[in-house]
């Protein structure tokens, strides 16, 4: 079975930084693309940041210029680094990826908490 397992998530002042990781594990043959959503109290989970495996990234329109997702083939790992941080971005941030086990298959981590203070 394929794990996501994120880490990085905390409290932090409005103005400061958080690194998000999220490490995949298990018997995996390939990935396509992966990303970053967050479930923010009483709205849907949205889509923040995505990086395929060419590493073309797509953002969240209000996060643009502020937060950076990248990726580390060779650890499986996408990382989402986040600056300049607004209450607005409290949430639950989900790892999301596409891959390949047996057939193509959408997999999501636990999530890893982030609450930003104003």
């Amino acid at each position: 079975q394929v794990q996501l397992v994120e880490s990085g998530g905390g409290l932090v002042q409005a103005g400061g930084s958080l690194r998000l990781s999220c490490a995949a594990s298990g018997s995996i043959v390939s990935i396509n693309y992966m990303a970053w959503y967050r479930q923010v109290p009483g709205k849907q989970r949205e889509l923040v940041a995505k990086i395929d495996g060419g590493g073309l990234t797509d953002y969240l329109d209000s996060v643009k210029g502020r937060f950076t997702i990248s990726r580390d083939n060779a650890k499986l790992t996408v990382f989402l680094q986040m600056n300049s941080l607004e209450p607005e971005d409290t949430g639950v941030y989900y790892c999301n990826a596409y891959v390949y086990v047996y057939s193509w298959t959408n997999y999501w981590g636990q999530g890893t908490q982030v609450t930003v203070s104003s």
